[in-house]
């Protein structure tokens, strides 16, 4: 009888976790070591993309998730008085990319990835750190206050300071700051009418979106020196930076405590890993590929590593091949958007929303182009589950 193989995921986050029921499913016996008390994040949303979803639908939980999330799309993108630059709609996402691209609280998310998990497989208050990354012929071990454990895989997924990664790979020079900072919150607002939005003004941005449960997630940005933080709160902030943009924005501040406002810098991994492996540890998600927010594709992309890792895992150098090259050009790409849409110069903005404008006049196909190579991409498994994965058996969310 062969040997039942381990494998230990450092970090409890989205990526870890969908590794860990990936691995699970491929055989392994598999352990999640989260530092957080709790796997259940602050409250943020998280949109999905057809291209995590179809990663999703390889460890049987896609349709799950489409049947409880929002479907994005029909909305667009205006500008700080309300003008609209381009409208979207979900159906020509779908039809373009072979799937709708949906929004669900992130809470949600990690309820149904541990639920895929044997009882007793997630430890939570358990900070754990690479003793050695193992080598063929030599398991792999990691150091938990409660003993080592030894492992055939290990997985760092223990987000952008990750300290595997910076065990693995102590001479690259880590994080570096986006140059702005972002807020966050979920709540509900009772009665509220809108269409999902994202605004570009000069040096900031503001998203609004529905959620399936009648809850409203709203994010905003804005260029800003590191660790500064609000001289009294947060909402007081955004009400300084946003309180005269078109609604839903005043209504969204309005309902909103300042306990309910989440606020963090945002930093990238300017200068790509040689590698995302070594020995018997992989890295994915933030640890391997951290990107800026502005194309909605950090979870998208941890999610596929997750799922490429678990297809590779004989063979991690595999494994590295396939994502490097991609999560590098995702990632640049992040780069390019966070400098159009956060250009603090009016003249650049003006220009700016000229063109998008006139893109989005020329047809929705052409201003989606952005997205093709990104939300098109398929896993190299089969999936295990997916009833509406084709545009035509996709339903509506009402």
């Amino acid at each position: 009888m062969a040997r039942e193989q381990r494998a230990v995921v450092i970090g409890g986050g989205i990526g870890g976790l969908t590794a860990a029921a990936a691995l699970h499913l491929r055989g392994f016996r598999v352990t999640v070591l989260e530092r957080a008390r709790s796997l259940r994040p602050a409250g943020a949303a998280i949109s999905l993309a057809p291209n995590a979803l179809r990663a999703l639908d390889v460890i049987g939980v896609g349709d799950r998730i489409r049947d409880l999330a929002a479907w994005q799309g029909d909305g667009g993108l205006r500008t700080p008085r309300g003008r609209w630059l381009a409208r979207a709609d979900a159906r020509a996402v779908a039809e373009r990319f072979g799937g709708p691209l949906v929004l669900l609280h992130r809470a949600t998310l990690v309820d149904i990835l541990a639920d895929r998990l044997p009882p007793g497989s997630v430890r939570t208050a358990a900070a754990a750190t690479l003793a050695d990354p193992g080598a063929p012929g030599r398991p792999a071990r990691v150091r938990t206050p409660d003993g080592e454990l030894e492992a055939d895989l290990v997985v760092g997924a223990d987000g952008i300071h990750s300290a595997v990664r910076g065990t693995l790979f102590p001479g690259h020079p880590g994080p570096v700051y986006s140059g702005f900072t972002t807020w966050r919150v979920v709540i509900p607002l009772p009665g509220a009418r809108f269409a999902s939005h994202e605004t570009w003004g000069r040096g900031r941005i503001w998203g609004s979106h529905p959620l399936k449960d009648g809850r409203v997630y709203a994010y905003a940005a804005a260029l800003a020196p590191a660790g500064e933080r609000a001289p009294d709160d947060e909402k007081a902030e955004l009400l300084r930076r946003f309180g005269d943009w078109h609604h839903p924005v005043p209504a969204v501040l309005a309902a909103a405590r300042p306990e309910d406002v989440l606020r963090h810098d945002v930093h990238h991994l300017a200068e790509p890993l040689p590698a995302f492996h070594h020995g018997r540890v992989a890295l994915l998600g933030d640890a391997a590929h951290a990107m800026p927010p502005t194309l909605g594709q950090g979870g998208n992309q941890a999610v596929e590593d997750a799922v490429v890792l678990a297809h590779h895992h004989e063979d991690l150098a595999a494994y590295t091949a396939a994502r490097l090259p991609r999560t590098t050009a995702v990632a640049r790409r992040a780069v390019r958007v966070a400098r159009l849409d956060m250009t603090p110069h009016r003249a650049a903005v003006a220009v700016r929303d000229t063109v998008i404008t006139a893109l989005s006049k020329a047809g929705p196909a052409l201003f989606l182009r952005g997205f093709d190579g990104i939300a098109d991409w398929r896993p190299p498994q089969p999936p295990y589950a997916a009833q509406h994965t084709q545009v035509g058996n996709q339903r509506r969310t009402p």
